[in-house]
């Protein structure tokens, strides 16, 4: 996960630091010679390490150390305070034409994510802006970039406009009629990238930006490329005159340093940031959040608002009363596990956890295939199996088995499983703690 190795070295500073009641100037200069090491060993650009570290001494050793906080805690509030402040501060919107028509323009090398990730902001937007997208292929080099966009676009049920092997400024014109003919309001024009930066490619961004009039032109980085995506931001900026920065696989990279470098370096904003491979995997870019998770403190908006997302009300207040009636079935467990998928990985939750709670939940390393194993399952069960699973016996058991490609010793545990569960819901109804949870003598682990 992005930033976990610096995360674990400011951590490290910090348990110093707190070790120490008052602290001298000296205690603070050494603290930021171990601040300035993390940051470079997490891929940050020196001049970015070097500003950072002189307005955070700066504040550290001239500042009245509030009532409220030790002297650790303030070096760590102006820390936090500084990495937001390094990230832009706050959440950018992207631009929105006040026309009707919104044209974004994807730009970027090569690699970074540019067809994927496209298709990922138009469904975002779509959800939470109900705009109503279409994708653009204006990458006419690249072998199969066509037909990419055309399979992502058909998963998430979002129109492809192409032409073919067009002039791609022929394209982009083109799909700018057709959007306004056809209702879209939002254009995703997905250009061509190369494995470097050339004169030629350039030319062609500026030809379609010239054109079109993008309200909206985003730079994707892959965030795993490091110094060579800050230094790519620099010259498409100086090139096309970037309005914002797409980062793209910031869930795979432990260090994490062009975020932290390419908002500085650039004066641009990060608008969004790509956490995964699943479509669904793209956030709105919080600094303020992303701070926090760096220092350990979680990202509790980020998940209530994941949850939110996954959050059935309806489905929640009939569970509610069938807890209170002891009537917990098979089919409301999977729907359960639905919604808890729908919220992103287990590592991505803990992610967002504060301090211990998310390195627990990381150290537990719960694997996420038995969740698979579990919905493979229930779906093999009949309906009357599923709500009354007290009729499963030793044939249907290898039934269900077979159907679910387990072994039935699979199907005895999530059935063990599912009446913890029960004695949960039942003992809870009743104003009880169940027995593992203090209630009595200790019966197993949670459920999964």
């Amino acid at each position: 996960m992005a930033f976990e190795s610096l995360s674990e070295k400011l951590g490290n500073v910090f348990k110093k630091l707190r070790g120490k009641g008052r602290l001298s100037e000296a205690d603070i200069k050494e603290a930021m010679r171990e601040v300035r090491m993390a940051l470079l060993e997490a891929d940050v650009s020196y001049k970015v390490v070097r500003d950072f570290i002189k307005d955070v001494s700066a504040r550290a050793v001239g500042t009245d150390v509030l009532e409220s906080l030790t002297p650790a805690q303030m070096v760590i509030k102006i820390v936090n305070e500084e990495l937001v402040k390094l990230m832009g501060s706050t959440n950018a919107k992207l631009n929105m034409s006040s026309k009707g028509l919104t044209v974004v323009m994807l730009v970027g090398l090569q690699g970074a994510g540019k067809t994927t990730n496209g298709a990922k902001l138009a469904a975002l937007l779509r959800k939470q802006n109900s705009k109503r997208p279409l994708l653009v292929a204006c990458d006419i080099y690249r072998p199969a970039a066509i037909k990419q966009l055309e399979t992502v676009g058909g998963q998430l049920n979002i129109p492809v406009f192409q032409m073919g092997t067009e002039n791609p400024v022929n394209i982009a014109k083109a799909a700018v009629s057709h959007a306004k003919k056809h209702g879209n309001d939002l254009v995703i024009l997905d250009t061509a990238g190369r494995l470097h930066i050339d004169e030629e490619l350039m030319e062609e961004l500026k030809s379609i930006k010239r054109e079109v009039e993008p309200d909206e032109i985003l730079l994707v980085v892959d965030a795993m490329t490091g110094q060579d995506a800050v230094n790519a931001a620099a010259a498409f900026d100086e090139a096309l005159g970037i309005t914002g920065v797409m980062l793209t696989k910031l869930d795979g990279d432990a260090r994490g340093g062009a975020a932290l470098s390419v908002r500085a370096v650039t004066g641009k904003p990060i608008k969004f940031c790509g956490v995964g491979e699943k479509l669904d995997a793209i956030e709105p870019f919080h600094p303020d959040r992303m701070a926090s998770r760096i220092l350990g403190m979680g990202d509790v908006l980020t998940l209530i608002e994941k949850a939110e997302q996954s959050f059935d009300e309806k489905k929640a207040r009939e569970l509610a009363d069938k807890m209170r009636k002891n009537a917990f079935t098979l089919s409301d467990y999977y729907d359960q596990l639905q919604q808890l998928k729908g919220m992103g990985g287990l590592g991505d939750i803990a992610s967002m956890l504060p301090g211990g709670m998310g390195k627990a939940m990381q150290g537990a390393k719960i694997d996420e295939s038995q969740l698979v194993k579990t919905e493979a399952i229930i779906l093999s069960m009949t309906k009357r199996e599923r709500e009354d699973p007290s009729i499963i016996n030793s044939s249907r058991k290898k039934r269900i088995a077979a159907g679910s490609g387990t072994d039935v010793v699979d199907v005895n545990r999530l059935l063990k499983q599912y009446e913890m569960m029960r004695d949960i819901t039942r003992q809870m109804s009743k104003g009880r703690l169940p027995s593992f949870l203090g209630g009595g003598k200790r019966r197993g682990g949670f459920p999964f």
